[in-house]
């Protein structure tokens, strides 16, 4: 989450007269993340979360992402829900640009997650998939493996002057993934971006899950791949095994891992630590002025990437019993 658009009084209260949301009482930005403008909207009638969809996000896909939040919520997952203006209508315009209110989903997330919450965050992303089973539309990942390397082309100046040397060690893992992707896994809906601050709790316990404005069509297992990236990692680089197992472990209490899914792992964290690292290369300098955002420092995917290259065989940790 992030903010680029300003929105003024009049801007809100015309869009806020196609819902049946009540009066606004309070409108702030929320300052995460980096893809989308956020605030919290807090109404006589209750508090909701008005996304406004920025150049990232391209508006051809939005149909999918309220679709499924609408899915899920339908079908008992703890999301964040579209509202529906008086027309039926989810998908609107503010300042020119496509929005959508949301409704507020409470919880909290948590900065430093435990082995406990990394279990129950294992077992929400299992319900997940398992909640979108059925959901008929269908994306494409962009942002996936056969993307990295024209992403990356643009890109190979930034990872110089980050670190001497990078943009040919960056080089040498695209060419690992292009020649030995796995293909063939289970696939279905993923969320694409199961971060700690994408995940709410209530104390221990999984309370829901938000922003699924990079969720596509792919293989499960990379979804917990990035899961694993996300949320085993210390603050120091190392892999928390402890952590993974937890993970992976509640994960499987819902839907079990196939062999193939189990020996695909170590490539698939590898190329998910790719992915955010290269779209942490190119946000690191490419906010504009004025926004309310903090981009995340590529350097930390970097960081795992070198983990995944020295140790690949590191995250089958989780995947025994």
């Amino acid at each position: 989450m992030a903010v680029y658009t300003d929105i003024t009084d009049d801007e809100l209260a015309k869009l806020l007269a196609d819902f049946d949301l009540g009066e606004p009482l309070s409108f702030k930005g929320i300052a995460e993340g980096v893809s989308n403008s956020n605030f919290l909207l807090e109404t006589d009638g209750g508090r909701y979360i008005l996304t406004v969809y920025e150049q990232r996000t391209n508006p051809k896909d939005l149909p999918f992402f309220l679709g499924l939040m609408r899915w899920l919520a339908e079908h008992g997952y703890p999301c964040a829900t579209p509202m529906a203006d008086r027309n039926g209508e989810a998908l609107k315009t503010v300042c020119g640009k496509p929005c959508a209110i949301v409704s507020f989903l409470p919880g909290m997330s948590v900065r430093r997650p435990s082995v406990a919450h990394c279990r129950q965050a294992g077992e929400g992303l299992a319900k997940l998939h398992l909640a979108a089973d059925g959901f008929a539309m269908s994306r494409a990942n962009d942002l996936g493996h056969a993307a990295w390397a024209s992403m990356f082309a643009p890109l190979k100046g930034q990872a110089e002057a980050l670190k001497p040397g990078l943009a040919a060690v960056i080089e040498g893992d695209l060419a690992r993934f292009q020649a030995g992707w796995p293909t063939g896994l289970p696939s279905g809906v993923i969320h694409a971006d199961f971060f700690p601050d994408n995940v709410f709790f209530h104390g221990r316990e999984f309370a829901g899950a938000i922003d699924f404005y990079f969720a596509c069509t792919d293989a499960l297992a990379y979804d917990v791949a990035v899961a694993l990236n996300a949320w085993c990692f210390e603050p120091d680089g190392s892999f928390n095994v402890t952590a993974a197992r937890a993970m992976v472990a509640g994960y499987e209490a819902h839907r079990p891992l196939s062999a193939a899914e189990r020996g695909a792992l170590p490539i698939l964290a590898h190329g998910a630590a790719m992915r955010f690292f290269l779209t942490r290369l190119h946000d690191w300098r490419a906010a504009p002025a004025g926004a309310l955002v903090k981009p995340h420092d590529p350097l930390e995917y970097e960081r795992k990437l070198a983990v995944h290259r020295s140790a690949p065989d590191l995250v089958l940790f989780g995947a025994v019993a």
